[in-house]
């Protein structure tokens, strides 16, 4: 089972799909695909719906395809959670999560055009796997209580702008991660008991048809469930929430690839959780 949004921006329905690629609609048992739906058990019910037969089927054909989750509270990012993208970024592998925030407005459907800011030169793709929270998270006590608490996983481009990022003032890097259409998302969110493992997850990026980006998030220096125990000592994480928890070696600030043009296409793609395609466009 599969749950992705659907239609124009800010006008998507929710829909489900089953094993077979149908998609039914879900408008009918919720607005919408958001942290009051996977509150309220939201992924349960629809499941119990598509197995009772249900739900209505949808027609989704040539439809947008939206971000799978709505309005998510707050977009908290990890960085450099890949020994090898911290070497390639000139830097130690940390010894604790490095910790930032995406403003959530910066979350876009995965095959929306991603616009270039103004004045931008240093533009950047992060293929990563997002992990969706499902329940209040507060004082975890923990890793092994984290899987609890997360409601499903997503594919994620954490766009980065890191003229942005490090240089300008300083360097801060919220300030260099919340352009507009910086967190293309989707296409799905599946459940967590349907991923199963999510430290073996392949997962891949190219720009312009060539391969940038071929890991594995075995390869995290702190997996998901330690992001999650360690996250909540800190903050309390929201239903909806989403966690991008770090990209692997590939990406242009490593000096070893041009930075992103208009007009350029980047694909990404996490086993089990599908692919995006987003085309550069001038801000």
């Amino acid at each position: 089972m599969r749950l992705m949004r659907v239609g124009a921006l800010g006008a998507e329905r929710p829909v489900v799909l089953d094993d077979g690629g149908r998609a039914f609609d879900l408008s009918g048992m919720a607005n919408d695909i958001d942290g009051a739906f996977l509150a309220a058990d939201g992924i349960g019910r629809a499941r119990a719906a598509l197995a009772a037969g249900e739900l209505p089927i949808a027609d989704v054909a040539g439809k947008r395809i939206g971000a799978p989750i709505a309005r998510p509270p707050a977009v908290v990012c990890v960085g450099m959670n890949y020994a090898a993208h911290a070497a390639e970024s000139g830097a130690a592998p940390p010894e604790h999560p490095v910790v930032f925030y995406k403003h959530p407005n910066t979350v876009v459907g995965p095959n929306d055009d991603v616009v270039l800011p103004r004045g931008a030169a240093k533009v950047d793709w992060e293929v990563e796997l997002g992990i969706v929270i499902g329940r209040r998270a507060r004082y975890l006590s923990s890793p092994d209580d984290a899987f609890a608490y997360i409601a499903g996983y997503v594919l994620s481009n954490d766009v980065s702008e890191r003229a942005l990022q490090l240089e300008v003032s300083g360097g801060q890097w919220s300030k260099g991660k919340s352009c507009e259409t910086f967190n293309p998302l989707g296409p799905w969110l599946v459940p967590a008991d349907e991923v199963g493992n999510p430290q073996g997850l392949g997962l891949r990026s190219w720009v312009n048809g060539e391969v940038r980006q071929d890991s594995n998030t075995a390869d995290m220096l702190f997996t998901v469930a330690t992001l999650v125990h360690d996250l909540s000592q800190y903050t309390v994480l929201e239903p909806g929430d989403l966690v991008n928890s770090g990209t692997p070696q590939g990406v242009a600030l490593s000096g070893r690839f041009p930075y992103l043009s208009v007009d350029d296409v980047v694909e990404i793609e996490i086993d089990g959780l599908g692919r995006q395609r987003q085309v550069v466009v001038k801000g």
